[in-house]
């Protein structure tokens, strides 16, 4: 079975859970992210929203969370990486990030570039409308929010995952040169290896890691090398905005 059989298998397993558990509440579930680009032959996870009529009982997060901890068991390892929002769907028509109804603490910081990805049809809608019925259309400003929040994930987790930050600075960077965010780590690579191939080196080392190819030699260069780019993309990004602040705080201390 390849990856993308893989992930069909899985997907089909939760969304049969999900309709057992949840019946006439659910009212949607759409995937987005790596899965959605037809150029991504990896993911490491499966991004997705399930929207709700309506709000869980107690009983109903705890048998949500029960069939997640079964699909990390039956379906290892991608079972254990379904990495998503489960969100009411009264609160999918602002583009204000809705709440994540398992855990209240948590928003969607991204859901401006989530909702881009979505109504370009950067999707797949297991079940449900169509999703353009669903979520908002965003402009830039929302958009310029979500890749801040972006841009501060990745200055906090440079260490643990210098192969993410690596491509989403990537990304970060073709989308403010481009005012386009419809776009896969994968594509943005690809761009960032032809408009700056003196980080060609680095990006093909994160993008085998991505792929399980990368050695812990290569690990502890991406750690070491990892600051730079920021620093670069840092730069990349003020020119094109004209600002001389990205993310409204200094840089991470000890990134060179």
């Amino acid at each position: 079975m390849d990856a993308r059989e893989q992930v069909a298998s899985l997907c089909s397993t939760f969304l049969e859970g999900l309709l057992e558990l949840l019946g006439t509440k659910l009212h949607g579930v759409y995937l987005y992210g790596a899965v959605a680009f037809p150029e991504t032959t990896y993911t490491g996870d499966i991004d997705f929203h399930v929207i709700l009529d309506g709000s869980l009982t107690d009983d109903e997060i705890r048998a949500v969370n029960n069939l997640h901890a079964a699909l990390a068991r039956d379906f290892p390892p991608l079972g254990a990486e379904l990495d998503g929002y489960y969100i009411l769907l009264k609160e999918t028509r602002s583009l204000d990030p809705p709440t994540h109804q398992l855990r209240k603490d948590l928003v969607d910081g991204s859901w401006a570039l989530h909702c881009a990805h979505i109504r370009a049809a950067r999707c797949i809608a297991l079940y449900g409308p169509d999703p353009r019925f669903i979520y908002p259309e965003p402009g830039w400003p929302e958009i310029e929010e979500a890749l801040r929040s972006e841009m501060a994930y990745v200055e906090q987790h440079l260490d643990p995952y210098p192969d993410y930050c690596i491509l989403n600075l990537c990304r970060l960077m073709y989308s403010y040169e481009t005012r386009d965010v419809v776009v896969s780590k994968t594509g943005a690579a690809a761009w960032a290896v032809d408009a700056f191939p003196q980080w060609r080196y680095l990006i093909e080392l994160a993008q085998a890691s991505y792929a399980g190819e990368a050695t812990p030699e290569d690990r502890r260069f991406m750690v070491d090398e990892v600051g730079k780019l920021l620093c670069f993309a840092r730069e990349r990004i003020r020119t094109n905005r004209g600002s001389s602040n990205l993310c409204g705080k200094p840089a991470r201390s000890g990134v060179q």
